[in-house]
């Protein structure tokens, strides 16, 4: 359970855009997790790989859980949590570099590489290369085949640097507030994705569009609605949860077993489309199975509120783990008083952490080392996740920053970040702001190093996003060559 202040644990989910070396041009992995798997043995850790469809997917140690993301062109490796206080950062830098090592030398056994970009600047969204690019996750024939979601448009390989810092419970929703405000800073502090099927696409940050784009024709309305910031703040963790679960928010397909992934196991479609509340008031719910279509009965249970907290996409999320559940009805009693989640959740034992969503994967590559130095190159994986704890560290004066800006105009300022990053003024000053915020929110110099990338990219007014448009407008020719051109600029460099 935490307790304490935030930051007691710390980890990372790096998501990578794989090309082949050389060319730059978008990779379907085949060997790779079995690769790595195999380097990792060879020093002595157990490793453990996991399949889907008959294809390796995945290999986890104890590091990491190295794998694929929703696409083999594209990894995740999340990072399991390290210590935190003092010397975290530190830590979790460790762990980071020695992922990045193994993963460029796996990587390099089928000539790929990592390119340092949100989003692959040339790989195609059409739907023959989505169908042949796509991990064989039953969760996608959900959201694509009943929820209608258009996620094609993430197969060119959009990539996040996702933040997971440990809260205790009763400042969960304060800091989801928080990281959810201050998005904008993010966004534009880790720009790096201006192009798209070959071309400049007039967002700094063209990554952030996904998820408008992936929700606006989908089958609920909710869908879009749920990753968009709301009208206000949440008062609590309740509050949070009625905005997921209630009203016109169609439940997810919910597992037949009380403990499945929300990536892995069978699911059942519940019958008329109930909201979760409605399922969970009720005795039973008819619905399908996911997999095959026959009709079952399920009972709702305390774990099918647990399972269903990846509802939403918001910029920021609150992801938990109880270490016992309780009976269906005081959940629900809980849920109707102020603060009754928090309480109910420290009983049970909660162990939750804030999932950012926003800052686009940031990598050191020949160009930035280059520019600012091997030392700021260094910290640019880690300052994400620097600033964030920062903020959470140092949450009442976050708020009052939040306060100040306004919430309704924070939410405006989103799309501007998206679009001119650091060159909007407004989203500069809030930029400036927020990373003062952290900085006093951190343990001494040794924490604050790691900001150093996000720094040096405000008082250079050069994200990611504007060195790559630098390159690429720099080259002749069409978009295979251009890319051919800029990648020893832009592959990882350690």
């Amino acid at each position: 359970m935490n307790s304490g202040t935030a930051g007691q644990k710390l980890g990372l989910e790096m998501e990578m855009v794989v090309v082949r070396r050389g060319s730059g041009a978008s990779h379907a992995v085949a060997a790779y997790p079995a690769s790595l798997a195999r380097l990792r043995a060879d020093r002595g850790e157990a490793m453990t790989l996991a399949s889907l469809a008959g294809r390796v997917v995945s290999a986890c140690g104890t590091l990491a859980d190295s794998g694929l993301d929703n696409g083999f062109n594209l990894l995740e490796s999340a990072l399991h949590p390290v210590q935190g206080g003092p010397g975290g950062l530190d830590r979790l830098a460790t762990a980071v570099y020695t992922e990045l090592r193994d993963v460029q030398q796996a990587l390099a056994e089928e000539d790929a590489a990592i390119l340092n970009v949100g989003e692959h600047p040339a790989a195609t969204l059409d739907p023959g290369y989505y169908a042949a690019m796509r991990v064989p996750r039953p969760i996608y024939d959900d959201v694509v085949g009943y929820r209608g979601w258009l996620h094609r448009v993430g197969i060119d390989a959009k990539a996040q640097n996702s933040p997971c810092t440990s809260v205790p419970v009763h400042d969960a929703a304060r800091a989801v507030n928080v990281i959810t405000a201050l998005a904008p800073a993010f966004i534009a502090l880790f720009a790096n994705s201006p192009l798209e099927c070959g071309r400049v696409t007039g967002h700094k940050d063209n990554r952030m569009t996904m998820w408008d784009r992936m929700f606006r024709y989908a089958r609920f309305a909710c869908d879009l609605r749920l990753h968009r910031m709301p009208d206000r703040p949440f008062e609590d963790l309740g509050d949070y949860f009625r905005w997921m679960f209630e009203g016109d928010t169609p439940a997810r397909s919910l597992p037949l077993g009380s403990a499945s992934g929300y990536k892995h196991g069978s699911t059942v479609f519940l019958d008329g489309n109930p909201s979760l509340v409605q399922f969970l008031r009720a005795p039973s719910w008819p619905g399908r199975r996911a997999d095959n279509r026959e009709p079952v009965i399920l009972a709702p249970h305390t774990a099918h509120f647990e399972y269903a907290q990846f509802s939403n996409f918001l910029d920021a999320r609150f992801r938990y783990k109880l270490a016992s559940h309780c009976p269906l009805p005081e959940l629900l009693a809980q849920w109707r008083r102020p603060g009754g989640i928090e309480s109910l959740y420290e009983g049970l034992g909660v162990d939750g952490y804030i999932e950012g969503r926003v800052p686009s994967a940031v990598f050191p590559d020949r160009q930035l080392r280059r520019l600012a130095g091997d030392a700021i190159a260094f910290t640019a994986p880690l300052a994400p996740s620097a600033l964030q704890l920062g903020l959470m560290r140092n949450l009442a004066e976050a708020e009052t920053l939040v306060r100040e800006y306004g919430w309704m105009n924070l939410r405006r300022l989103r799309g501007a970040a998206i679009d001119a990053a650091l060159d909007d003024g407004v989203v500069r000053q809030l930029a400036a702001d927020t990373l003062a915020v952290a900085a006093a929110g951190l343990h001494g110099d040794a924490d604050r190093q790691w900001l150093g990338y996000a720094r040096y990219v405000l008082a250079s007014r050069s994200t990611g996003a504007d060195r790559l448009l630098s390159l690429w407008q720099g080259e002749q020719g069409d978009a295979a060559t251009r890319l051919a051109a800029i990648y020893p600029e832009r592959v990882l460099s350690l």
